[in-house]
């Protein structure tokens, strides 16, 4: 069955399972089967002397019911259970160890409008659907914008395949000769690059400072003099999320390292904690801060998550009086948020506790 009879047959359902399938985080070619299709339609309007105008409005629509439903999935999620499912859609990202982060400050700086964008920027749109409705965004804002994302995103897919559509009818015309020698062609390209992301993500691990330190030694620590500096270096979109911190932590930004560096003691013992998989900002913070000659500088073991599992106090973030923005910002989302903050792990406030930096529950 050549290219464009199957296409012919099956095409509506094809367009809308890939593009269903990949807002939902699934590994299918959505990008290059809106081309494929795209091409095909071209070709069969000009074999068939019709019009290609609507066979690729309704293409079109498809893929934005698709991409627009299995969206909403996520956003669901978001809503209901916040920076939980921030947390499972990281694990289903082919660089999940960064691209929380850097989707909420996208988020930050942009609003509910980066999904207008976030298709066609990768792990960009699997972080910044539930990421929107953990952030309050209305339903009808959310569905207007990312819809209109979905239909740019798939716009673009189905005009390269109608502008290329003679070489890509050359191209598998080629492939349907060659016959099983094209499927296996296609095997080692994929496993090819599947091979170059696992490579990249090791030789990430590889350059990243590998000593830890554990809550229990952190608390330990915290019960004797000197007390180390603790750094949260969570950005302010995840902050709001979840507005607590480690008692005593102050808020660093790895991107302002030259300033840290003027501020703070190489000599003193500095704790680094994040919320990304792996501790990866934190520990490339680490490493950076003592290769500039900070002598003792380790990254915080699970983060705030761990520090939580294990019982400690932490500390609401509305008690902190140096970020009165940040205040007004968890104040805000208190009055907006659909689901329910975290709370503190231990009972009574910390003055109660009579210990600067907490206890255990």
């Amino acid at each position: 069955m050549l290219l464009h009879d199957l296409v012919d047959r099956f095409g509506p359902a094809i367009v809308f399972v890939n593009v269903m399938g990949a807002a939902l985080g699934l590994p299918v070619p959505a990008m290059p089967t809106l081309i494929v299709v795209g091409a095909s339609v071209e070709v069969m309007a000009l074999r068939g002397s019709g019009t290609l105008l609507w066979p690729i409005l309704g293409m079109l629509a498809l893929a934005v019911a698709g991409g627009v439903l299995g969206d909403l999935v996520w956003f669901q999620g978001g809503r209901r259970y916040g920076d939980r499912t921030l947390k499972t859609i990281c694990k289903l990202s082919l660089s999940r160890d960064t691209c929380v982060k850097k989707t909420e400050r996208f988020f930050g700086r942009w609003g509910v409008r980066v999904l207008l964008v976030a298709k066609f920027i990768p792990g960009l749109s699997l972080v910044s659907v539930p990421l929107a409705g953990a952030m309050g965004v209305r339903l009808r804002s959310f569905i207007a914008h990312d819809g209109a994302g979905v239909a740019l995103w798939a716009a673009v897919g189905l005009g390269l395949g109608v502008a290329f559509a003679a070489e890509l009818e050359m191209l598998f015309a080629m492939l349907s000769r060659l016959g099983r020698q094209a499927g296996m062609v296609v095997a080692v390209l994929l496993a090819a690059y599947i091979a170059y992301r696992w490579w990249r993500r090791r030789a990430l691990m590889e350059t990243l400072e590998k000593a830890r330190v554990t809550v229990d030694e952190l608390y330990a620590m915290m019960e004797n003099k000197p007390l180390p500096t603790i750094f949260d270096i969570r950005s302010r979109e995840k902050r709001v999320l979840d507005p607590f911190v480690i008692p005593g932590a102050v808020f660093a930004d790895e991107r302002e390292l030259q300033k840290i560096m003027l501020e703070y003691d190489p000599a003193q013992k500095i704790i680094i904690y994040c919320s990304c998989p792996n501790e990866v900002s934190a520990a490339w913070m680490a490493k950076t801060l003592r290769n500039a000659g900070f002598k003792d500088v380790v990254p915080l073991t699970g983060g705030l998550d761990a520090w939580r599992l294990a019982g400690f106090e932490v500390a609401p973030l509305t008690e902190l009086g140096d970020d009165p923005v940040m205040t007004d910002e968890v104040g805000e989302m208190a009055a907006m948020c659909p689901w329910p903050v975290k709370s503190a792990a231990g009972s009574g406030s910390l003055q109660e506790a009579g210990f600067p930096h907490g206890d255990r529950a």
